[in-house]
């Protein structure tokens, strides 16, 4: 069981760092940034990027203290796995997909296609929906088959870990829309650039933060599964 955590606690580390590289060194404020300088001011990273890492660093903290909670709950004698439902990968798979037509979104950004800039974001946006509806009816599978929140350990972590993420990825589509509004006014090129780029950089976190959560959720191999592989639905 430790070992597992440890490799989840690495692979989302270098999953985060990595995000972290691609930010610094794909700047989407660039041509602002140059403008300044030919003003004669200096060169900042902007407020916007430098709050979004403050607030995955908290993020990533709180997440962490959940799932510390839930190994020490694990080595309990009466812990009893839920069933696996299989619409987790499903959902699994939509969210991948999102992130990348975010990822292809920040792309046309990049090149001033802002039609399919546009096209782009809205598919990214539409999958997520998806995601988080998808979520909602596994919510729904397991409260029909009475699987509520006090019917277990198991089960209660399964709703926390699976609210928890939702709910970040419900604040990510409030960013999505307001990153929507501004490409349909199209006033401020580097400002649209800058709201798409932060915007893919939280939907790459979300899906990582995702892969160690549904390794926790599925994985029985680590030892840590919340849900058992030996019965699906």
């Amino acid at each position: 069981m430790t070992i597992g955590l440890v490799l989840l606690s690495l692979l989302m580390g270098v999953i985060v760092l990595w995000l972290f590289r691609q930010t610094v060194n794909v700047q989407p404020w660039q041509g602002s940034v140059a403008v300044h300088e030919l003003a004669g001011g200096p060169s900042e990273r902007p407020a916007a990027k430098t709050a979004l890492w403050v607030f995955l660093a908290v993020a990533t903290s709180l997440f962490a203290l959940f799932i510390s909670a839930y190994s020490m709950r694990l080595s309990f004698a009466d812990w009893a796995p839920l069933p696996q439902p299989r619409l987790l990968m499903v959902n699994t798979a939509v969210l991948v997909a999102a992130s990348l037509a975010m990822e292809w979104t920040v792309r046309a950004a990049r090149r001033a296609e802002w039609d399919r800039m546009r096209e782009r974001l809205r598919v990214s946006g539409l999958l997520t929906i998806a995601f988080l509806a998808g979520q909602l009816l596994v919510w729904k599978q397991l409260h029909d088959a009475g699987f509520f929140v006090s019917a277990s350990a198991a089960t209660a972590f399964f709703y926390l870990l699976t609210g928890v993420h939702g709910l970040h990825v419900l604040g990510g589509l409030v960013a999505w829309a307001r990153a929507s509004a501004a490409a349909q006014r199209a006033a401020d090129p580097a400002g649209i650039k800058l709201a798409v780029e932060l915007c893919a950089t939280y939907w790459h976190y979300l899906l990582a933060v995702w892969v160690v959560l549904f390794a926790l959720l599925v994985s029985s191999d680590l030892g840590l599964a919340i849900c058992s592989s030996t019965a699906t639905w």
